[in-house]
């Protein structure tokens, strides 16, 4: 630990003006600290990951059905939304390491959190007024309120981040990030249990807008605590307030000298750089897995969420399971092993895929003839899917020229300024019924059935035949990657029986176990080789870093996705943590301690 050799240091400060390194932490700080980790993963958990993506994808098929054109291209629903998410960190991005510079000489890293915190918020609460607009707006109103939630949260995770070096002594940076997580989880998992009970147990259109109001309120509220048991970190010969014009030029005056300055902080820059690959990936998986599991492997809404909620349960505990390993192997080699099992869980994901259908009950679309008369029987699974409302799309003719002709699908009532339609055979309550389509021949019979060969969903006619549309979720063989899991279904999950949810719960555990150890231990090894009087900057450049890599890796996904499959995307991503974890390698920790102890004795004034 550095201290001062004399009473005094430069301009006649006493010990007790000038900032002291490496101080042990103060519980009260330390648990206001982790508050703020408690209240913010209420939007990274209901909202971002369990909740909205379903919700999203839910009205963007309804407004466009599989696909909407861009300008020229047709995009399907998970590749808008990745594009969307990356479009919206990029701004926090660029303007991070510039805002680190002036909190790294003025005392205002509290007040940034809070008012990022605001719109971070704010922007969630937002969320909720979806449903007020007309149902083309509505997806459209999530993206760019989620835009706007998800800026302020990246942004605040900046000034947050950059107070950990404040909060205690190198030797406990470790216990201080994991425990932050920790409490991230936990706090995060409560409400998302509540959330589930919600959903399951209550009905009408207001639950999932309630869902976001709450964790707009969960996350103020717990930031409150933040905001005050934590105190702003003192700073030597703090500058004056600058205008926003000469604040621009110091900032950027500032970044030029710490980039020519490289040689001066190796190790640490080398660090970024493989961070920059392996959160990259980590936070594309965690991003994009909700849509990934609706849109892809056909996952429920409430499979998807049971799952979130097994992750954080394993999450918490996870996160202190690793405080232990790297006190015995040490915080780089802890997160080596966390950053392997990611690797081997991106490509484990490559192999889930929903069961062939073995059963006519199992058939969204069920029709038998009995007595010359056929029957239709709908899935459960069918009540709330959407059929598009977009008039002219080929969802909607398909829906009107064909399901409506035999009782199949119906006119939906609640859309008064267009003709759109929903799937018939659901009571009041939305319970499964059995309708009479009366005498219908056999070649009307097959020529219903061919109709679904090109759409996204299935049919099966009792002792007869079945037809599985292309775009079904169960219909593999057409990406360039579908022999993986057409091979491990076939295989692995068939002969075990288990479900697309089962794998997807799996998926989720696994998550859940790594999650905790390696955002927890890769927070806290910058930590312990930033300067602690230059935090905010180089935490801003590690926002920076993690920012541009939370643009790409969905840029990156949403391209593979338009260009080959959602498969194709996810092997991406486990690429670029693959060249993350195999960076760290040129890692040497005990080196960027030492530079970071040196940089904080010039700056202060201090003999080593």
């Amino acid at each position: 630990m550095l201290k001062p050799r004399h009473t005094t240091g430069k301009l006649g400060t006493t010990m007790s003006e000038t900032v002291e390194l490496d101080r042990k932490s103060d519980p009260q700080a330390v648990k206001g600290y982790a508050f703020y980790d408690w209240g913010k993963s209420a939007f990274e958990t209901s909202v971002t990951v369990a909740v909205l993506p379903a919700w999203y994808a839910y009205l963007f098929l309804k407004a466009n059905g599989l696909t909407t054109e861009i300008g020229s291209i047709e995009m399907t629903g998970d590749a808008v939304w990745s594009l969307s998410v990356a479009i919206g960190t990029l701004l926090i991005a660029i303007v991070s390491p510039s805002l680190g510079v002036i909190a790294d000489r003025r005392r205002i890293k509290m007040w940034w959190l809070r008012i990022l915190t605001y719109v971070g918020a704010g922007g969630t609460l937002l969320l909720a007024f979806a449903p007020m607009l007309p149902v083309d707006a509505q997806w459209l109103w999530l993206m760019v309120c989620f835009m706007f939630a998800n800026l302020g949260l990246n942004g605040a995770g900046v000034f947050y981040n950059a107070l950990l070096p404040h909060i205690g002594a190198d030797d406990e940076m470790d216990r201080i990030s994991n425990l932050a997580f920790a409490y991230g989880y936990a706090g995060g998992g409560i409400l998302l249990v509540i959330h589930l009970g919600m959903v399951l147990a209550l009905t009408g259109d207001w639950v999932i807008p309630f869902v976001m109001a709450s964790s707009a309120a969960w996350w103020y509220g717990f930031a409150l605590l933040t905001f005050k048991l934590v105190p702003e970190p003192p700073i030597k010969d703090e500058m004056p307030a600058l205008g926003l014009g000469e604040s621009a030029k110091l900032a950027l005056k500032e970044i030029r000298k710490t980039i020519s300055e490289v040689h001066k902080f190796r190790t640490l820059f080398i660090y970024m750089l493989a961070y920059f690959f392996f959160i990259d990936g980590i936070n594309s998986v965690t991003a994009l897995g909700g849509i990934f599991g609706t849109t892809v492997l056909g996952v429920t809404t409430v499979e998807l969420i049971f799952t979130i909620v097994v992750i954080q349960i394993v999450a918490a505990p996870s996160a202190i399971g690793f405080t232990v390993l790297a006190k015995k192997i040490g915080t780089k080699s802890a997160l080596n092993v966390a950053l392997v099992g990611w690797v081997v869980l991106c490509f484990a994901a490559l192999s889930f895929a929903p069961l062939e259908f073995e059963k006519h009950s199992e058939y969204q679309v069920q029709i038998e003839e009995v007595d010359g008369e056929w029957h239709y029987t709908p899935h459960a699974n069918l009540e709330g899917t959407p059929i598009a409302v977009e008039e002219g799309d080929d969802e909607q003719l398909w829906a009107a020229d064909i399901l409506s002709t035999y009782g199949i699908a119906i006119i939906d009532d609640d859309y008064e300024d267009s003709v759109t339609y929903k799937w018939a055979g659901f009571d009041e309550d939305g319970y499964s019924v059995t309708l009479n389509l009366g005498v219908i021949d056999s070649a009307s019979v097959q020529a219903l059935m061919a109709s679904f060969e090109e759409t996204r969903f299935s049919i099966s006619e009792n002792g007869g035949t079945s037809v599985v549309g292309i775009d079904h979720p169960t219909n593999l063989g057409d990406g360039k990657l579908d022999f993986i899991p057409k091979a491990v279904r076939s295989n692995v999950w068939e002969p075990l029986g288990l479900s697309v949810g089962l794998q997807f719960l799996i998926l989720g555990g696994s998550m859940g176990t790594l999650l905790g150890g390696s955002q927890g231990l890769a927070r806290s090894l910058f930590g312990q080789m930033v300067p602690e009087s230059r935090s905010a900057e180089f935490f801003g450049f590690f926002g920076f870093f993690g920012k541009v890599a939370a643009f790409i890796g969905p840029l990156l996904y949403g391209l593979m996705t338009v260009m080959y499959d959602s498969r194709v995307g996810i092997l991406s991503i486990a690429v670029l943590i693959l060249i993350g974890t195999a960076m760290m390698r040129w890692v040497d920790v005990d080196q960027g301690r030492q530079d970071a102890m040196e940089e904080d004795a010039r700056n202060r004034g201090i003999e080593l």
